[in-house]
């Protein structure tokens, strides 16, 4: 067991002794850039420990601080650990973040050279630190899918706004440390094909990883941020983003113009105009940008060159070699015999035997040589061939990460495939369901185009037949005419043949009774015969004229009979057909119907649907609109209460951000106003409504609750005031919100009244604003000069006043009141002695905090950026000087006679306060290991001390100048000591009564004095919107 222990602790040793090694080959003072294979061997230690702690224990041991060239190697191989070294490196290294911090702030010192740019770098591992530790879902390397982005926040708005400001910072690291190298590099000639510039570029391979990674995912974040919150709000990112893109853009432009990156790394080249966030579609142009690092070619000199010096392990202590047993077990000699003893030889001269001794020596020493160099060249190889395995080792092992890391990249790759395979599919289903409806709508809209036309050509064939009915109906009435003709005709014809063959009838019986009575006279007389053959031969022509007309009268009869036929049968003819139009017509007519019926009831019912969905999305806007004022009213309903919980009494904001939160609610205000007009004009128009009452609760609300926290910080009428006005813009919302929640009072609402009270709001605000806000900034610098040196004259005008009065006092004065005045005037002058002290250590002291603190800005920029530090500072030293100036015109006056000692000690209590206001102002900002803060502290006592004096000679000489009045009462009667006795107590009662009522005004002046004080420094300014 013991046995096993102790080869194990050999183990670790060894492992150890061997990592030390790589990593000092790896951080050393050459200024050359660091060799992969070095790196890489400390990145493999890292993975094979589980952990950075044999790391950390090597680089402890080097002189960091006091070698520039050293500390940014260190930085460069610290960045590739935790890149792609083992997620424990970033745990074990969070323990010497003091150590890093310290060292950042030791090189920032220095203004330039390799000094200032590893303050830079180490506050970018700090920051790299920082950002995994608290987001710990996020790699070394930065590597993450949008799955994996998405889960980092948690699908809360407020997690991605955090993380989008910590890229941010994270980003602007980066971007210092690439416009730090540049700017230290003369890039008007080839720097990066030197060594020295090559060492100073490298680290910006991992720089240029890490950028490209932090642009992808802010790109990323910002469309999702937009996606969630108005676009006012994330003004402050879109500059930024603005700023960011700008350098980064710049600096990839210059960078792969370098040879150096030229070999080394495939840099990407950003878009010519960054993204457009207020466009969602905008997303999808974006192109992640993908730096591509080529595979490394193996050259002799990194991969089989070994470095037998570098190899050897000079920790180990060598053994010993034991000559003489490897001489003895050589040539076989014991401690019994020895063949070396030249004296039992016999026939041996002397001289013979020392030159065989002196060669025998020397060819012992040669073996001893030899054997020597042996020994070496063996321990030599064996160091080498045990350097080569642990690099082929450190090899297998990166190969076997590399193919775990091929691995995983595959799997996520699949993943990915698989996650864009499912939203090509989604999308092609999309799209073919939009074809289909497209295609539906398509046809509907045919459908009804041809069922237009159908109506059309039914409504002209309907009016056709009309014309045709009409045109029938005329004919039919025409051919009943001729029918009524023929009619008429055919009666006239049979009454001629009637009356023709009643003319006959009556002439056959005119015939037969002539003949009837030629019988009867042919009977009477035959005389007569002869002379009636005549008479009866016409009668017979006659009879046989009237029978040609008769036969005449038939035949006519007969074609008129024939002509009727023809005339009925055509009519009949006509007849029918007209019946069959008639028929033909009507079922047109019945069919023209139906077919108009059909559509008209598809056109209702069309209209119908159009308007129950014309009512159904006017009742969605409005509700849309309701529940955007009901929301508004929450918040503003809220923002009322919350100012009452007793809780939001330790809530506290400025005068400042109240305003800017008015203004910003008063632009909204105008904004509701025209977004009201144009719904009121146009109902259509809901959605910039929508958004314009949502975002006036927001404001109105947080105006409320501004301006509830800074009454809190102002007097009590002024707090009221405002309590009143803010109450007042509460109730003005609310009334304004309950408007425009009815549809018939939208129209009349009015928002005159609630811009009236958040002008009211800002009013008072701009009434409370600090003051002394309204010097530039960019003057705080020369004005802290100034006063200081004002004060510092102030200081040697009055010690020399001091002198002045001294010198007069022993001109003039005699005795006691000659004593008084030099103790008096002495301890002035020591008083102004310390003072002067004081000044000169708050001087160094505030150069100091300058130097320290302002990194590469100005000391006016810092100043600038320091206001309110330099405010309090300038406040003090006018205080001081002041004090100086006041206390020198009372001891004038004092030592004239003029004036009183109580003014004298009152203006050296007011002298030790102002100090102690500028001391305190000086510790604020100030190391508390500084030499010049405790010389100040040591000042500050001195004028403590001085200031006692004063006071303590002050009260000795009114003791020994003031006789008190001898009081002889001998001669008084006893009214008149009882008259004396009155006046007493009613000058008593006077003088007690008035320093009752001065020590109220001192109160009210002292409380007045700290609330202009308060606001002029800007008093409670960083505790602003805690609430």
């Amino acid at each position: 067991m013991k046995v096993l222990l102790s080869s194990g602790r050999l183990d670790e040793g060894k492992a150890f002794e061997v990592a030390a090694v790589s990593i000092n080959k790896a951080i050393n003072t050459q200024e050359v850039a660091v060799k992969e294979k070095h790196a890489r061997t400390c990145i493999l230690g890292t993975h094979h420990e589980k952990g950075a702690h044999t790391f950390w224990a090597a680089v402890n041991r080097l002189p960091l601080s006091s070698n520039a060239v050293l500390c940014w190697k260190f930085c460069h191989v610290f960045h590739k650990l935790l890149r792609d070294g083992h997620p424990n490196v970033i745990k074990d290294s969070m323990r010497n973040k003091a150590d890093l911090t310290d060292m950042s702030r030791m090189w920032g010192h220095l203004s330039e050279g390799y000094g200032k740019l590893c303050s830079i770098y180490l506050k970018l591992l700090i920051t790299k630190m920082e950002f995994h530790i608290k987001n710990p879902r996020f790699p070394g390397n930065l590597q993450m899918s949008n799955r994996q982005l998405d889960e980092a926040g948690e699908n809360d708005v407020n997690n991605f706004f955090q993380l989008t400001v910590e890229m941010f910072d994270y980003l602007e690291c980066e971007l210092n440390l690439f416009l730090g190298v540049f700017s230290s590099l003369d890039m008007s000639r080839s720097v990066s094909v030197t060594a020295a510039g090559q060492c100073r570029l490298a680290p910006l391979i991992q720089v240029i990883l890490d950028c490209s990674h932090l642009y992808d995912y802010t790109v990323k974040l910002l469309f999702k941020l937009h996606s969630c919150l108005p676009a006012d709000t994330l003004q402050g990112h879109r500059d930024r983003f603005q700023e960011q893109f700008k350098k980064l853009k710049s600096l990839f432009y210059r960078s792969s113009n370098l040879q150096y990156f030229k070999r080394l790394i495939q840099i990407p080249q950003l878009p010519e105009n960054p993204p457009n966030f207020l466009r969602a579609s905008a997303l999808s142009e974006h192109i992640s940008p993908v730096v591509v690092i080529p595979a490394e070619s193996s050259s002799p000199e990194s991969e089989h060159v070994v470095e037998t010096d570098d190899l050897v392990d000079t920790d180990v202590p060598v053994l010993p070699v034991p000559v003489e047993t490897k001489f003895d077990d050589l040539f076989g000699t014991t401690a019994a015999v020895d063949p070396f003893n030249f004296n039992s030889q016999n026939g041996m001269r002397k001289d013979d035997k020392d030159r065989l001794i002196e060669q025998l020596t020397r060819e012992i020493q040669a073996l001893k040589d030899e054997l020597e160099s042996f020994r070496l060249e063996s321990g030599r190889l064996c160091q080498a061939l045990r350097g080569r395995v642990s690099e082929l080792e450190a090899e297998l092992a990166e190969q076997s990460h590399l193919r775990l890391q091929a691995v995983g990249e595959s799997e996520f790759l699949k993943a990915e495939l698989d996650d864009l395979r499912r939203v090509r599919e989604d999308t092609e289903k999309e799209q073919r369901s939009l074809t289909e409806i497209e295609r539906k709508a398509q046809a509907n809209e045919q459908r009804y185009t041809k069922l237009k036309e159908k109506y059309t050509e039914l409504v002209q064939s309907h009016a056709d037949l009309l014309r045709k009915n009409a045109e029938v109906t005329r004919q039919m009435t025409v051919a009943q005419a001729a029918q009524d003709e023929v009619e008429e005709v055919r009666r006239e014809m049979q009454e001629k043949a009637r009356c023709a063959q009643e003319a006959a009838e009556r002439q056959e019986r005119e015939q037969l009774e002539q003949l009837q009575e030629l019988q009867r006279e042919l009977t009477s007389s035959r005389a007569e015969l002869d002379s009636l053959k005549t008479h009866v031969a016409s009668s017979q022509q006659s009879s046989e004229l009237l029978s040609t007309q008769v036969a005449t009268l038939v035949s006519e009869k007969a074609e008129l009979e024939e002509s009727l036929t023809k005339v009925e049968a055509e009519l009949a003819v006509r007849v029918e057909e007209l019946e069959q139009v008639q028929s033909s017509l009507t079922a047109e007519r019945e069919s023209g119907v139906k077919v108009a019926e059909a559509l008209q009831n598809q056109l209702n019912e069309k209209e119908s649907r159009e308007q129950t969905l014309e009512s159904q999305l006017i009742a969605a806007r409005w509700s849309s609109l309701q529940g955007a004022v009901e929301e508004a009213e929450k918040i503003v309903q809220d923002s009322l209460a919350q100012i009452d919980d007793p809780a939001h009494i330790s809530c506290t904001s400025s005068a400042d951000f109240l305003a800017s939160r008015c203004q910003a609610s008063l632009d909204c205000m105008d904004r509701l106003q025209s977004a009201r007009q144009a719904f009121v004009a146009n109902s259509t128009v809901v959605s910039e409504l929508v958004r314009a009452v949502t975002q006036c609760g927001h404001l109105v609300g947080d105006t409320i609750v501004q301006g509830s926290a800074t009454s809190h910080m102002v007097p009590v009428e002024q707090a009221d005031a405002l309590s009143v006005c803010v109450k007042t813009c509460g109730a003005e919302a609310l009334a304004l919100l309950g408007q425009m929640k009815q549809q018939d009072s939208l129209a009349a609402a009015d928002a005159g009244r609630l811009k009236a009270a958040l002008e009211a709001i800002l009013a008072t605000a701009e009434k409370l604003r600090p003051r002394g806000l309204e010097l530039q900034q960019g003057e705080l610098g020369d004005l802290v000069e100034q006063e200081m040196a004002a004060t510092s004259a102030a200081v040697e005008s009055a010690a020399a006043r001091i002198e002045e009065m001294l010198n007069k006092s022993r001109a003039v004065d005699t005795g006691v009141k000659m004593e008084v005045n030099e103790r008096i005037l002495a301890s002035c002058t020591e008083l102004m002695q310390a003072i002067k002290e004081l000044v000169l250590s708050s001087k160094d002291l505030q150069r100091d905090i300058v130097e320290s603190g302002r990194g590469a800005a100005s000391m006016k920029e810092f100043y600038a950026k320091n206001s309110r530090w330099t405010e309090g500072l300038i406040s003090a030293s006018k205080a001081v000087g002041w004090g100086a100036t006041v206390m020198v015109d009372a001891a004038d006056l004092v030592v004239q006679g003029k004036g009183k000692f109580e003014e004298l000690m009152v203006c050296s209590h007011e002298i030790a306060a102002s100090t102690a206001q500028l001391v305190a102002a000086s510790k604020v900002k100030a190391d508390k290991g500084s030499s010049n803060l405790q010389r100040l502290q040591q000042a500050s006592r001195g004028v403590t001390q001085a200031t006692a004096a004063v006071v303590a000679s002050t009260k000795s000489g009114k003791s020994q100048i003031e006789e008190t009045d001898t009081m002889d009462f001998s001669s008084m009667t006893l009214t008149q000591i009882k008259r004396q006795e009155m006046d007493a107590q009613v000058l008593v009662l006077e003088l007690e009564t008035r320093l009752q009522k001065e020590r109220e005004r001192l109160g009210e002046l002292r409380k007045k004095h700290y609330e202009l004080a308060g606001v002029a420094e800007g008093w409670g300014e960083e505790e602003e919107g805690t609430g």
